[in-house]
């Protein structure tokens, strides 16, 4: 096994509590478990066991189980310790500051500004990790090819390079060109965002001050004005962060989907199975988890050939199978048919655990997000092997390592496989599985190109819908997924429920994805539970009211569609369209980004739960009144799912009106 000794270390660092079997009559709250039936039958098991699991440990954070009961200062975001002066602790309402004189205000919007840094940073990481695995590509170095090359000649236009060329030298240019772009210092204007975004954005960003230079001198230039005694201002700090985002919302997510797309395809319409039930513990199971899918196409196309079943079946499996998890997964859902060994997809990351305690589990392969610290724990215990592949990822007790190199890919494949086939052996001979879990169906591999496909070549009848009231908007639901309020997916899945019912079409992206999947509501048949006009829409096209649209990644996809229907509305500034982003379960450091390039965009932007700035009043004045009026953008807040939804709609109908439909 790839661990040795962890439960005395964790013990001893003070987890023992924490893997006591449960008091003797111990009640759960299903409700605060997750929506998913599959989910809740597992972490009974694990609950029984008294195997520490992020329920539990979630529960154990709060005071009474309040959460909110915790820190006044920590949950308001006016608490600092950035030097050794702190931690020091600010009040608005009595103007305490901290040692160094920053307000309440500033301290809170710096923090967010931080976060900011953290979530385009991973995201970038992701778009060099594909900019590079193009390249090499190209290069003729990997195992890959350019599978749309119609895609990536479009794209390279669209950033004004000669498409006139073989695809190789087009994929080189295209590297270069985009790499440049992302070296730019802060003071030299993005080409790549003058050239992608809408005309009417570009303006209003100059105006302001907040039109970017490259992805890194941004980043750079946050990271640095959050230094002790440099930027106290939150206005200042809240303009650097909406200059990140724009930066990372075109230059690393647009950039990263985009590419590849061109190297394993544009997303279309089709079928996948979802749920825990798609872990069948007679079979080699690798699946690959996180963020970045490139090892996940190779583990793909690597198990497809006969040789390798073989084996796995001499090993007493009934063959080898990559099951998709997390948001890698989506990258993979989004472009791969389902077959007899890319079979299916799990969920989301807080489930995470649920998965690995199915006992079916032989090989986990994390890459750059999403993995889990304690999950060697679970290696040990349920008999797989878990696998760093990003340089980015690390556990305690874990010597197993693949780092991620794309010319390597398809040994760094092998030997996933091979890993998989000799821990089969172990593990099913040892390990109890949870059998007869749930197996639903979804149907994903939505894509602005997908969706005008669906729609028979243009934007025309989703326009027209919209003109006529059919569908009275569009929200896209940009999402993670958190226990906060209420258990995993509980409140996602309700508040898509409650748009739909009042005919908004749900374009769903990131961790929130999945929960929509695995809640049945990316199927036509969850029209049914869609308003008279989004029915009527669903039913003439055989599309679900919630399209499966990605991963986080896609935010940036999304803005381009969006732009595109502004554009098809006669140049209807982005503003002024009946659209919104909503977060219902936002949990990490890339939402916070997204939320601010949502609000830079000019979109009405939902999140839940309450972010920890409250202890701000001028920052929560700005992102929910002020703002309106500088880019458009507002924040809004709101825990009851119909009470949200009934906000989200009178904004479109607001713009419906300002647009005279």
């Amino acid at each position: 096994m790839t661990t040795t000794g962890l439960f005395p270390l964790l013990e001893m660092g003070g987890w023992r509590r924490q893997t006591r079997p449960p008091p003797e009559g111990t009640q759960l709250d299903e409700k605060r478990i997750s929506y998913h039936p599959s989910v809740r039958t597992v972490y009974k098991k694990l609950h029984d066991m008294g195997l520490s699991n992020v329920w539990d440990r979630y529960e154990a954070q709060g005071i009474g189980g309040d959460p909110d009961s915790r820190c006044r200062f920590c949950m308001g975001g006016v608490r600092c310790d950035f030097c050794s002066n702190g931690p020091c602790r600010a009040d608005a309402s009595a103007d305490k500051r901290g040692v160094c004189g920053i307000s309440a205000d500033g301290m809170a919007m710096r923090m967010m500004l931080l976060r900011n840094v953290m979530g385009a940073s991973t995201y970038h990481y992701h778009c060099e990790q594909t900019v590079r695995t193009l390249r090499e590509t190209a290069l003729g170095r990997t195992p890959f090819r350019v599978k749309d090359p119609e895609k990536l000649k479009a794209f390279a236009a669209r950033l004004g390079l000669d498409t006139a060329v073989p695809t190789d030298r087009l994929a080189l240019a295209l590297c270069t060109f985009v790499q440049d772009d992302f070296h730019r210092r802060s003071d030299e204007p993005s080409r790549i965002v003058e050239l992608l975004a809408p005309a009417d954005r570009v303006r209003v960003w100059k105006d302001i001050g907040i039109f970017p230079g490259g992805v890194y001198g941004e980043m750079m230039v946050a990271t640095s004005s959050s230094l002790t005694n440099v930027d106290g201002d939150y206005v200042s700090l809240a303009k650097k962060a909406m200059r990140l985002s724009v930066a990372m919302a075109y230059q690393s997510q647009l950039v990263l989907e985009s590419l590849q797309d061109a190297l394993f395809g544009t997303p279309a319409p089709h079928w996948m199975r979802v749920d825990l039930g798609v872990l069948d513990p007679d079979y080699v199971n690798i699946l690959p988890n996180g963020h970045e899918p490139f090892l996940g196409f190779a583990l793909v196309d690597l198990a497809r050939e006969p040789a390798w079943q073989e084996r796995a079946h001499e090993a007493g499996a009934k063959g080898i199978r990559v099951i998709a998890n997390i948001e890698t997964g989506q990258e993979m859902v989004q472009r791969l048919e389902m077959d007899d060994v890319f079979w299916g997809y799990t969920g989301n990351w807080i489930m995470q655990e649920a998965v690995l305690a199915t006992g079916a589990v032989d090989v986990f392969v994390a890459d750059m997000n999403c993995s889990l610290p304690l999950d060697p724990v679970y290696a040990e215990r349920f008999g797989f092997r878990i696998v760093p592949v990003s340089e980015l990822v690390a556990f305690e007790g874990v010597t197993d390592r693949v780092n991620y190199d794309p010319a390597q890919a398809r040994a760094q494949a092998a030997s996933l496989l091979q890993m998989g086939i000799e821990n089969f052996r172990q593990r099913h001979r040892k390990v109890e599985p949870v059998r007869g879990l749930p197996v639903g169906q979804a149907v994903v591999g939505f894509s602005p190109e997908s969706i005008v496909a669906a729609l028979g070549g243009s934007l025309v009848p989703l326009l027209d819908a919209i003109k006529d009231g059919s569908i009275r908007g569009v929200a896209g639901l940009v999402s993670c997924t958190t226990l906060r309020d209420s258990g995993q997916d509980v409140h996602s899945v309700a508040v898509a429920e409650e748009l739909i019912r009042r005919d908004i079409l749900v374009l769903s992206m990131g961790c929130g994805n999945a929960a929509m999947q695995v809640a049945g509501l990316c199927t036509p048949d969850a029209a049914a539970k869609a308003g008279p006009g989004l029915k009527k829409v669903c039913k003439a096209l055989g599309v679900p009211p919630v399209l499966s649209f990605g991963t986080c990644t896609d935010t940036g996809r999304l803005a381009d569609l969006v732009a595109a229907v502004g554009a098809a509305l006669g140049g209807v500034p982005v503003a002024d369209l009946p659209v919104a982003a909503v977060a219902p379960e936002y949990m990490e450091q890339k939402a916070t980004i997204d939320a601010i390039f949502a609000l830079a965009f000019g979109l009405y932007t939902y999140v839940n739960p309450v972010p920890t700035v409250t202890g701000a009043p001028r920052l929560v004045h700005l992102l929910t009144a002020d703002l309106q009026g500088i880019t458009g953008g507002v924040l809004r807040l709101e825990p009851d799912a119909a009470a949200a939804a009934d906000g989200i709609l009178g904004h479109i109908e607001e713009k419906r009106k300002g647009l005279g439909l």
